[in-house]
């Protein structure tokens, strides 16, 4: 069993999904849960660190692609942030730098939401 976690912390409205170890079809679901939970507590202002990330398959993609729509139809986002490069290249791989914001850090995706830029 692969190694896989998340840690959600607040920071002011926005919230932080840290993923650890390697997202793929079997780890794929927890962080559905944790998007579907936060959709169900009105937050919409998603930041996903990937700076432990050390892996992501299509599945895991396909989590991002599923949730996007919903959240930013309710005026939200999921920016992604602190990703090394071999994750990255599977994003860019598939058109994601086109359909996301990809941060290289944390603090700048924060500094977007806190100033409701929707650009």
């Amino acid at each position: 069993m692969k190694n896989f976690s998340i840690n959600h912390r607040k920071v002011q409205s926005v919230d932080i999904l840290e993923l650890n170890g390697e997202l793929d079809a079997h780890t794929a679901p927890q962080l559905e849960d944790h998007l579907k939970k936060l959709i169900d507590e009105n937050q919409y202002h998603i930041v996903v660190n990937c700076d432990d990330l050390d892996y992501i398959a299509s599945a895991g993609l396909g989590v991002f692609m599923a949730y996007i729509e919903d959240i930013r139809s309710l005026g939200g986002d999921i920016k992604l942030t602190n990703m090394n490069d071999k994750v990255y290249n599977v994003f860019d791989l598939l058109g994601f730098p086109a359909l996301y914001d990809i941060l290289e850090k944390e603090e700048e995706a924060v500094k977007q939401f806190q100033q409701g830029s929707n650009s």
